[in-house]
């Protein structure tokens, strides 16, 4: 499945001004419920509530194809927590890329992740 995105940079900046945030060594992670999610949820084929991801990786990090592949890892180990442990709907939440992310594998993205969401409270 397909998650949605965080379009609007307004967004991103409630997310970091007003959500809750876990720091850790590959990635802090921003969640703030969305106020926009009951009209998604109409929106919704299946009428469910969707969490919006943003996907933040700055131009410090490296190169675009250190960037994109920096991206695809983080989008692929949100997958997995999402399918193992099943993430909160209702939520914008914004993902941060720090230094030690572009060398990372997935599956140690993916832990970081696990434990960024236990934290804020996010795993049902």
């Amino acid at each position: 499945m397909k998650y949605v995105a965080i379009g609007e940079n307004h967004l991103y900046s409630k997310a970091y001004a007003k959500g809750k945030k876990y720091v850790g060594r590959l990635a802090a992670v921003y969640v703030l419920p969305d106020l926009a999610s009951r009209k998604l949820q109409k929106a919704h084929p299946q009428k469910l509530k969707i969490n919006r991801i943003g996907l933040t990786v700055s131009k410090k990090l490296g190169t675009a194809v250190v960037r994109n592949r920096t991206k695809r890892i983080i989008r692929e180990a949100y997958r997995a927590v999402d399918r193992e442990r099943s993430v909160k709907c209702g939520f914008l939440i914004v993902i941060v890329a720090r230094g030690a992310a572009t060398e990372a594998k997935s599956y140690h993205m993916k832990k970081e992740l696990e434990k960024a969401f236990e934290r804020l409270g996010m795993i049902v």
